[in-house]
């Protein structure tokens, strides 16, 4: 092991943690152990040679995370839902994100690699949301650093431990990683049939946007319910007309306010309509009658050449939308 890491432990580092940072499903986290631990147990200070893992550690993370960054910046949404289509969980991605952009703002990159899901969707949202360079590089920085040193730091505190394990899988040759391929194929299948049961359980029902477009100008609109998190709609602050603000969190004010019989429309920003799907179940077992996800929500509203409005005021719960404007995209 120590010949390895004296030989390719820099670029071991830079390739698994860019690669992380691209997206990509490769072992970043027990690769910097791994290298900690090696470090360790040369006979030769080990503070010079971590510094240097450190440091390259931190510039492959900023090259990665820098793509997307401007990948948000430039293509908004489109970014986060790829993204989110990638995950395993799909379900709880943008939404999560949202909420934790909204509330810290872009200093929430200093933790994101700690937290499952929001280091995938935090950077291109920061670009999405137009934040400077200087800020994403300081607190991508910093959250980098602090990332790749608590890698390190496991790898040295239990450097002997880590060289008991490599002894021991060593001794059992391809076994061993026949034995770690097949535990990380169970997991990403666990993960799988979770997300797939998941759907199943959300009915398929959708109401299409021609249809929703009818029924408003047939004088019997339905409540519109915006579920977008309050981040999201800084990147797009446009609502279909008439949309009230609602968070899937707070159903009771919902139930207390709107009769059981009210057709009710709810679009998200999430792929297939997953949150808004989620809600519309929960309104369905609170006894609403007549509730469905909007197909495509805004974005298929204004592709198929529908007006929409943009949000004039501070927003709130349920808050409305005024300030009409034409069709289109922003």
């Amino acid at each position: 092991m120590q010949e390895l890491i004296d030989k390719y432990g820099l670029a071991l580092v830079f390739v698994n943690v860019l690669a992380l940072s691209l997206g990509l499903p490769v072992p970043a986290m027990p690769t910097l152990i791994l290298v900690g631990a090696g470090l360790a147990l040369q006979p030769d200070p080990m503070w010079l040679p971590l510094s240097g893992v450190l440091a390259v550690s931190v510039a492959a993370s900023l090259i990665g995370d820098s793509v997307w960054f401007y990948a948000g910046r430039r293509y908004g949404n489109r970014t986060l839902q790829s993204l989110c289509r990638l995950s395993l969980s799909r379900d709880t991605c943008m939404k999560r994100t949202e909420r934790f952009y909204g509330r810290f703002g872009i200093r929430v990159l200093s933790v994101a690699k700690f937290i499952p899901g929001l280091s995938m969707v935090s950077v291109p949202m920061a670009g999405a949301m137009q934040a400077r360079l200087p800020p994403f590089l300081r607190y991508d920085g910093l959250g980098a650093a602090l990332w790749a040193g608590l890698g390190l730091t496991l790898g040295v505190v239990f450097s002997a431990q880590v060289e008991t394990v490599i002894d021991t899988l060593s001794q059992l040759g391809t076994g061993a990683g026949a034995l770690v391929g097949l535990l990380l194929a169970a997991y990403i299948g666990w993960r799988w049939w979770r997300r797939r049961t998941l759907f199943k359980s959300l009915e398929a029902a959708r109401i299409e946007v021609r249809e929703l477009d009818r029924l408003i100008h047939d004088g019997q609109p339905p409540v519109v319910f915006d579920i977008r998190a309050p981040g999201f709609r800084d990147v797009d602050p446009y609502v279909i007309p008439g949309a009230v603000f609602a968070d899937e969190r707070e159903l009771e004010g919902i139930r207390s306010t709107y009769a059981r019989e009210r057709k009710i429309v709810i679009y998200c920003a999430c792929p297939d309509e997953v949150s808004a799907a989620w809600m519309a179940g929960q309104l369905r077992r609170a006894g609403f009658r007549d509730v469905l996800p909007l197909r495509g929500g805004i974005d298929a509203w204004r592709a198929a050449g529908l007006g929409v409005e943009r949000i004039a005021a501070p927003l709130d719960r349920s808050g409305m939308a005024d300030e009409a404007i034409p069709s289109g995209p922003p």
